[in-house]
């Protein structure tokens, strides 16, 4: 059953594309997307409804970078005023202001919990397939992916420390969320160009 209150994905991704120029930023947040389905699935909650935070929690990031990592202008401040002038649900609202911890927004849903962490480590997954001969993440596993991230150097623009949180706060064993949301990706790696 669809939800006729959340805006359509086809709505979001117009309102995306208008925001955000930069490919590699489009695709993280298609890639984002498909953890959070992929998570909405496994714990039997609304797919369209978790697959739009994943979609949206970037968007304005391009227009409102927020160098000063201010807690109420900026990303992801400034796009939550966006999306909730468009009707966008609160828990969905609620849980792009929390993938940004220095918003101070508390994660205390499940869905907020789950774009935590699966936004850092999306790109971290990324980085790691794009290093290889293929370019695809059909020859990521989780285990060079954790080699990865002990190389400082690799992909230093993503948090280790949040992608350790997220799997805390999520409650889930590290490499098993690490493999989870690589299966996610592959199943989408066409969209996401990898």
């Amino acid at each position: 059953m669809i939800d006729s209150t959340l805006p359509s994905r086809d709505a979001a991704l117009a309102l995306m594309h208008e925001y955000t120029p930069s490919e590699s930023l489009r695709k993280h947040m298609l890639s984002v997307e498909a953890a959070m389905r992929a998570y909405a699935e496994h714990y039997g909650e609304d797919v369209e409804r978790w697959g739009l935070a994943g979609l949206m929690h970037d968007f304005d990031y391009e227009r409102f970078p927020n160098a000063t990592r201010s807690a109420t202008e900026e990303h992801p401040s400034e796009g939550v005023r966006v999306l909730r002038g468009l009707g966008y649900p609160e828990d969905v609202l609620d849980a792009i202001m929390g993938h940004a911890a220095y918003t101070g927004t508390p994660r205390v849903s499940l869905v907020a919990r789950s774009l935590f962490a699966v936004d850092e480590l999306s790109g971290l997954i990324t980085a790691t397939a794009l290093v290889k001969p293929t370019r695809s993440v059909h020859d990521v596993e989780a285990r060079s992916v954790r080699k990865k991230m002990k190389d400082k150097a690799f992909a230093r623009g993503v948090s280790r420390e949040d992608v350790i949180q997220g799997a805390q706060e999520l409650g889930v064993d590290l490499d098993e969320h690490i493999a989870f949301v690589i299966t996610a990706l592959q199943r989408s790696a066409a969209s996401i160009g990898l």
